[in-house]
Protein backbone atom coordinates (compact mmCIF):
# COMPACT_ATOMS: atom_id res chain seq x y z
CA UNK A 1 0.00 0.00 0.00
CA UNK A 2 1.19 3.01 -0.82
CA UNK A 3 1.96 5.94 2.07
CA UNK A 4 -0.19 9.30 2.92
CA UNK A 5 1.01 11.45 1.23
CA UNK A 6 2.79 14.34 2.99
CA UNK A 7 0.69 17.34 3.44
CA UNK A 8 1.84 20.24 1.61
CA UNK A 9 2.89 23.58 3.23
CA UNK A 10 1.34 26.61 1.68
CA UNK A 11 4.06 29.24 0.24
CA UNK A 12 4.37 31.95 2.87
CA UNK A 13 2.80 34.75 1.12
CA UNK A 14 -0.50 33.25 0.95
CA UNK A 15 -3.06 31.95 3.30
CA UNK A 16 -1.54 29.84 6.14
CA UNK A 17 -3.02 30.05 9.91
CA UNK A 18 -6.67 29.77 11.64
CA UNK A 19 -8.47 31.39 8.15
CA UNK A 20 -7.77 27.45 6.65
CA UNK A 21 -10.00 26.10 9.04
CA UNK A 22 -13.75 25.76 9.25
CA UNK A 23 -13.66 24.87 5.77
CA UNK A 24 -11.46 27.84 4.84
CA UNK A 25 -11.76 31.25 3.86
CA UNK A 26 -12.09 32.08 -0.18
CA UNK A 27 -13.46 35.55 -0.15
CA UNK A 28 -15.48 36.78 -3.10
CA UNK A 29 -13.90 33.95 -5.03
CA UNK A 30 -14.03 34.36 -9.16
CA UNK A 31 -17.03 36.54 -8.59
CA UNK A 32 -17.21 39.60 -10.70
CA UNK A 33 -14.98 42.27 -10.22
CA UNK A 34 -16.19 46.11 -8.84
CA UNK A 35 -14.11 49.06 -8.79
CA UNK A 36 -14.66 51.52 -6.49
CA UNK A 37 -12.98 55.59 -5.92
CA UNK A 38 -15.27 56.99 -3.42
CA UNK A 39 -16.52 56.68 -0.47
CA UNK A 40 -20.41 56.14 -1.45
CA UNK A 41 -19.64 53.38 -4.07
CA UNK A 42 -17.23 51.73 -1.38
CA UNK A 43 -19.80 51.61 1.55
CA UNK A 44 -22.47 50.14 -1.54
CA UNK A 45 -20.15 47.35 -2.48
CA UNK A 46 -18.93 46.31 0.92
CA UNK A 47 -22.63 46.72 2.09
CA UNK A 48 -24.41 44.36 -1.06
CA UNK A 49 -25.68 40.84 -0.29
CA UNK A 50 -23.59 38.11 -2.71
CA UNK A 51 -19.58 37.39 -3.38
CA UNK A 52 -18.11 39.99 -5.00
CA UNK A 53 -14.35 41.23 -5.48
CA UNK A 54 -13.64 44.55 -4.43
CA UNK A 55 -11.18 46.61 -6.04
CA UNK A 56 -10.19 50.20 -4.20
CA UNK A 57 -8.57 53.12 -6.46
CA UNK A 58 -6.60 56.02 -5.30
CA UNK A 59 -7.64 57.26 -1.73
CA UNK A 60 -10.77 57.30 -0.18
CA UNK A 61 -11.93 59.50 2.63
CA UNK A 62 -14.54 58.72 4.85
CA UNK A 63 -15.47 58.85 8.37
CA UNK A 64 -16.85 56.23 11.04
CA UNK A 65 -17.36 52.23 10.34
CA UNK A 66 -18.52 50.55 6.88
CA UNK A 67 -20.40 47.30 7.27
CA UNK A 68 -18.74 44.34 5.21
CA UNK A 69 -20.99 41.81 4.49
CA UNK A 70 -19.95 38.10 4.12
CA UNK A 71 -17.99 36.82 0.74
CA UNK A 72 -16.01 39.61 -0.20
CA UNK A 73 -12.80 40.23 -1.42
CA UNK A 74 -11.27 43.84 -0.93
CA UNK A 75 -7.74 44.16 -2.80
CA UNK A 76 -6.28 47.44 -2.94
CA UNK A 77 -4.72 48.43 -6.61
CA UNK A 78 -1.52 50.44 -6.34
CA UNK A 79 -1.63 53.41 -3.60
CA UNK A 80 -5.28 52.11 -2.00
CA UNK A 81 -5.61 54.39 0.61
CA UNK A 82 -8.56 54.63 3.26
CA UNK A 83 -8.62 57.73 5.12
CA UNK A 84 -10.49 58.80 8.36
CA UNK A 85 -12.74 55.52 8.56
CA UNK A 86 -12.42 51.85 9.09
CA UNK A 87 -13.97 48.58 7.66
CA UNK A 88 -16.38 46.23 10.40
CA UNK A 89 -17.35 43.11 9.97
CA UNK A 90 -20.23 42.08 12.41
CA UNK A 91 -21.00 38.42 12.36
CA UNK A 92 -20.51 37.60 8.81
CA UNK A 93 -18.36 35.74 7.32
CA UNK A 94 -15.69 34.54 4.38
CA UNK A 95 -13.60 37.93 3.53
CA UNK A 96 -10.22 39.00 2.57
CA UNK A 97 -8.90 42.24 3.34
CA UNK A 98 -5.61 42.84 0.87
CA UNK A 99 -3.20 45.90 0.23
CA UNK A 100 -4.73 48.80 1.83
CA UNK A 101 -3.32 51.31 3.27
CA UNK A 102 -5.29 52.88 6.45
CA UNK A 103 -4.57 55.98 8.10
CA UNK A 104 -6.50 58.53 10.22
CA UNK A 105 -9.10 56.39 11.20
CA UNK A 106 -11.83 57.18 13.91
CA UNK A 107 -12.55 54.35 15.31
CA UNK A 108 -10.75 51.24 14.20
CA UNK A 109 -9.77 50.44 10.90
CA UNK A 110 -10.85 47.04 10.99
CA UNK A 111 -12.85 45.41 13.63
CA UNK A 112 -14.08 41.97 13.78
CA UNK A 113 -16.57 41.13 15.88
CA UNK A 114 -20.17 39.40 17.02
CA UNK A 115 -18.77 35.83 15.81
CA UNK A 116 -17.52 36.82 12.48
CA UNK A 117 -15.53 33.92 11.00
CA UNK A 118 -12.83 32.80 8.43
CA UNK A 119 -11.53 36.57 7.43
CA UNK A 120 -8.03 37.10 6.08
CA UNK A 121 -6.66 40.12 6.66
CA UNK A 122 -3.14 40.34 4.48
CA UNK A 123 -0.26 42.57 3.39
CA UNK A 124 -2.19 46.40 4.39
CA UNK A 125 -0.24 49.44 6.47
CA UNK A 126 -2.18 51.01 9.24
CA UNK A 127 -1.05 54.54 10.55
CA UNK A 128 -2.11 57.20 12.76
CA UNK A 129 -5.62 56.03 13.84
CA UNK A 130 -8.00 56.55 16.93
CA UNK A 131 -8.34 53.18 18.43
CA UNK A 132 -7.46 49.70 17.17
CA UNK A 133 -5.54 48.84 13.57
CA UNK A 134 -7.32 45.31 14.07
CA UNK A 135 -9.34 44.48 17.15
CA UNK A 136 -11.18 41.47 17.06
CA UNK A 137 -13.98 40.52 19.55
CA UNK A 138 -17.20 38.80 20.79
CA UNK A 139 -16.95 35.47 19.91
CA UNK A 140 -15.08 35.73 16.42
CA UNK A 141 -12.69 32.74 15.42
CA UNK A 142 -10.73 31.25 12.46
CA UNK A 143 -8.52 34.54 11.40
CA UNK A 144 -5.23 35.02 10.01
CA UNK A 145 -3.88 38.37 10.23
CA UNK A 146 -0.72 38.02 8.45
CA UNK A 147 2.17 40.81 6.60
CA UNK A 148 0.80 43.95 8.18
CA UNK A 149 2.77 46.67 8.98
CA UNK A 150 1.59 49.12 12.04
CA UNK A 151 3.43 52.52 12.31
CA UNK A 152 2.99 55.67 13.99
CA UNK A 153 0.57 54.27 16.02
CA UNK A 154 -0.61 53.56 19.51
CA UNK A 155 -2.91 50.50 20.31
CA UNK A 156 -2.25 47.68 17.48
CA UNK A 157 -4.42 45.01 17.95
CA UNK A 158 -6.92 43.28 20.97
CA UNK A 159 -8.17 39.66 20.52
CA UNK A 160 -11.06 39.86 23.12
CA UNK A 161 -12.47 42.81 24.20
CA UNK A 162 -13.32 42.96 28.04
CA UNK A 163 -12.71 40.54 31.49
CA UNK A 164 -16.54 40.07 31.60
CA UNK A 165 -17.01 38.48 27.70
CA UNK A 166 -15.75 35.26 28.82
CA UNK A 167 -19.11 33.57 27.81
CA UNK A 168 -19.19 34.07 24.58
CA UNK A 169 -15.40 34.52 23.78
CA UNK A 170 -13.84 30.92 25.62
CA UNK A 171 -13.71 28.25 22.92
CA UNK A 172 -13.65 30.96 19.92
CA UNK A 173 -10.98 33.83 19.48
CA UNK A 174 -8.43 31.33 17.81
CA UNK A 175 -6.33 33.78 15.67
CA UNK A 176 -3.30 33.44 13.85
CA UNK A 177 -0.46 36.80 13.83
CA UNK A 178 2.56 35.80 11.21
CA UNK A 179 4.60 38.02 9.53
CA UNK A 180 3.08 41.31 10.58
CA UNK A 181 5.77 44.03 11.33
CA UNK A 182 5.03 45.79 14.89
CA UNK A 183 7.11 49.32 13.46
CA UNK A 184 7.33 51.36 16.92
CA UNK A 185 3.68 50.37 17.58
CA UNK A 186 3.26 50.71 21.20
CA UNK A 187 0.90 48.21 22.54
CA UNK A 188 -1.75 45.37 21.86
CA UNK A 189 0.91 43.40 19.30
CA UNK A 190 -1.34 41.78 19.85
CA UNK A 191 -3.31 41.79 23.58
CA UNK A 192 -5.18 38.46 24.19
CA UNK A 193 -7.83 36.99 26.20
CA UNK A 194 -9.55 33.96 26.05
CA UNK A 195 -8.70 32.50 22.91
CA UNK A 196 -6.92 29.45 22.48
CA UNK A 197 -4.44 28.66 20.73
CA UNK A 198 -3.36 31.72 19.26
CA UNK A 199 -0.60 31.75 17.16
CA UNK A 200 2.41 34.71 16.90
CA UNK A 201 4.92 33.46 14.70
CA UNK A 202 7.22 34.95 12.73
CA UNK A 203 6.30 38.56 13.69
CA UNK A 204 9.33 41.30 14.03
CA UNK A 205 9.09 43.64 16.44
CA UNK A 206 11.23 47.11 16.30
CA UNK A 207 11.10 49.44 19.58
CA UNK A 208 8.04 49.00 20.57
CA UNK A 209 7.25 51.41 23.72
CA UNK A 210 4.54 49.26 25.62
CA UNK A 211 4.26 46.20 25.42
CA UNK A 212 4.94 43.15 22.96
CA UNK A 213 2.38 40.32 23.78
CA UNK A 214 -0.12 40.15 26.67
CA UNK A 215 -1.44 36.62 27.62
CA UNK A 216 -4.59 37.66 29.85
CA UNK A 217 -7.66 35.26 30.87
CA UNK A 218 -6.74 32.33 30.64
CA UNK A 219 -5.90 32.97 26.90
CA UNK A 220 -3.09 30.47 25.25
CA UNK A 221 -0.27 31.75 23.29
CA UNK A 222 2.21 30.16 21.45
CA UNK A 223 4.93 33.18 20.82
CA UNK A 224 7.02 31.01 18.39
CA UNK A 225 9.99 32.32 16.12
CA UNK A 226 9.72 36.18 16.33
CA UNK A 227 12.39 39.06 16.14
CA UNK A 228 12.18 41.38 19.00
CA UNK A 229 14.93 44.27 18.45
CA UNK A 230 14.76 46.93 21.26
CA UNK A 231 11.13 46.48 23.09
CA UNK A 232 11.84 46.14 26.63
CA UNK A 233 8.72 43.93 27.58
CA UNK A 234 8.74 41.59 24.56
CA UNK A 235 5.38 39.06 26.12
CA UNK A 236 4.11 38.88 29.35
CA UNK A 237 0.87 37.60 31.58
CA UNK A 238 -1.72 39.82 32.73
CA UNK A 239 -2.30 42.93 31.55
CA UNK A 240 -3.91 46.20 33.73
CA UNK A 241 -6.71 44.67 35.52
CA UNK A 242 -6.71 41.52 33.18
CA UNK A 243 -5.91 38.53 35.41
CA UNK A 244 -2.96 35.69 33.57
CA UNK A 245 -3.22 33.81 30.36
CA UNK A 246 -0.10 31.19 29.42
CA UNK A 247 2.23 31.69 26.98
CA UNK A 248 4.95 28.81 25.77
CA UNK A 249 7.58 30.78 23.51
CA UNK A 250 10.26 29.07 21.32
CA UNK A 251 12.88 30.08 18.89
CA UNK A 252 12.91 33.68 19.25
CA UNK A 253 15.46 36.32 18.41
CA UNK A 254 16.48 38.70 20.85
CA UNK A 255 18.34 41.80 19.69
CA UNK A 256 18.47 44.88 22.62
CA UNK A 257 15.81 42.90 24.26
CA UNK A 258 14.70 40.62 27.28
CA UNK A 259 13.13 37.18 26.80
CA UNK A 260 9.79 37.74 28.06
CA UNK A 261 7.46 36.09 30.81
CA UNK A 262 6.06 32.62 30.01
CA UNK A 263 4.17 30.15 31.86
CA UNK A 264 1.71 27.56 31.18
CA UNK A 265 0.82 25.52 28.47
CA UNK A 266 -1.24 26.20 25.08
CA UNK A 267 -3.46 23.76 22.70
CA UNK A 268 -1.77 22.26 19.80
CA UNK A 269 -2.04 24.00 16.63
CA UNK A 270 -4.13 22.09 13.76
CA UNK A 271 -2.91 23.79 10.96
CA UNK A 272 0.43 23.03 8.73
CA UNK A 273 2.84 25.66 8.81
CA UNK A 274 6.47 26.63 7.68
CA UNK A 275 8.59 28.59 10.29
CA UNK A 276 11.54 30.60 9.09
CA UNK A 277 14.92 30.80 11.19
CA UNK A 278 13.92 33.49 13.70
CA UNK A 279 17.30 35.52 13.01
CA UNK A 280 16.16 35.86 9.36
CA UNK A 281 12.84 37.24 10.29
CA UNK A 282 13.65 40.74 10.45
CA UNK A 283 14.91 40.80 6.72
CA UNK A 284 11.91 38.72 5.52
CA UNK A 285 9.43 40.79 7.27
CA UNK A 286 10.94 44.40 6.40
CA UNK A 287 11.14 43.45 2.84
CA UNK A 288 7.36 42.38 2.39
CA UNK A 289 5.39 43.32 5.15
CA UNK A 290 2.56 46.40 4.64
CA UNK A 291 0.53 47.19 1.24
CA UNK A 292 2.00 47.89 -2.00
CA UNK A 293 4.53 44.85 -1.70
CA UNK A 294 2.02 42.15 -3.80
CA UNK A 295 0.74 42.15 -6.67
CA UNK A 296 -3.20 41.09 -6.43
Amino acid sequence: MPSDPVPSIPPQTGLVGWATQNGGTTGGGGAPTTTVTNASALTSALNATGSAVIRVSGTISCSGMLRVRSNKTILGNSGATIAGCGLNISGDRNIIIRNLTFRDWNDDAINVQESATNIWIDHNSFSNGYDGAVDIKRGSDFVTVSWNRVFNHDKTMLLGHSDDNGGQDIGHLRVSYHHNWFDGSNQRNPRVRFGNPVHVFNNYYRANGGYGVASTENAGVLVEGNYFENVRDTYHLGEGDSGPGRIVARNNHFVNSPAGQAGGSVASIPYSYQLDTASNVKSIVTSGAGAGRITV
